[in-house]
């Protein structure tokens, strides 16, 4: 990059070459406990698209032993008490390597208001951030304390949540500012500004806190 190309703290960080890798869709409805997976949700686990039906017991299948029985409790609560799926554990792909990944998700309601299924996002933590998405935000938020502190307090409450690392925490909010085209920093800010609607932590203070990560980037007024 050079002096002309470099990131300035007004620029979005949300140009090619910064979008996290391994982020996919699922929708899970709840009456028929059918499963959709996008492209990249398929290979994450060793799959091309569409060369299987995702099923509950397929993705139980995939899980790590050790997380095996409380995904499968996880599931069981989405399907009968209409809850967002969300969680963070292990999968072995086909190949048998194993992934860390988070789950986000927002429940979909009806026109009545109520819960008819589950969809949101599956991101693959495994790998690291990229040097060049690192020395791009380093660039974007040098000289600039305010942007620096914001993000990193948005990091802070990422790692509590969901119990992840900084550098995990921070390829979540590098993807949720490439998903939604906004600027990082302001993504961070909407994060803490809507603390106060999250309630004290809980399986049901974090389906609360997907919804604020989901959603942020359409309240930047708060």
């Amino acid at each position: 990059m050079t002096d002309s190309e470099a990131i300035t703290p007004d620029d979005d960080l949300t140009g090619v070459g910064h979008r996290p890798a391994s982020v996919g869709a699922f929708t899970c409805w709840f009456a028929t406990q059918r499963w959709e997976w996008s492209s990249e949700v398929y290979r994450m686990h060793g799959y091309t698209p569409g060369e299987v039906e995702p099923t509950t017991e397929l993705l139980l299948s995939h899980k790590h032993p050790d997380d095996r029985d409380v995904v499968s409790e996880l599931i069981t609560r989405t399907l009968e008490l209409g809850e967002p799926f969300s969680s963070r554990h292990r999968f072995i792909d086909t190949r048998g390597k194993v992934h860390t990944v988070m789950v986000v998700a927002d429940r979909i309601l009806d026109d009545d208001g109520e819960p008819v299924g589950t969809s949101g996002y599956y991101l693959d933590l495994t790998e690291t951030v990229g040097a060049a998405t690192k020395a791009a935000v380093d660039a974007a938020v040098s000289g600039a304390v305010a942007s620096r502190a914001v993000i990193e307090q948005a990091k802070g409450v990422l790692m509590r949540m969901y119990g992840i690392s900084a550098e995990q925490a921070f390829k979540v909010l590098v993807w949720r500012s490439q998903e939604t085209n906004v600027k990082l920093r302001d993504i961070a800010g909407c994060v803490i500004a809507g603390l106060s609607s999250v309630p004290a932590p809980s399986p049901q203070a974090v389906s609360a806190f997907d919804h604020l990560l989901l959603t942020c980037h359409e309240h930047l007024e708060c």
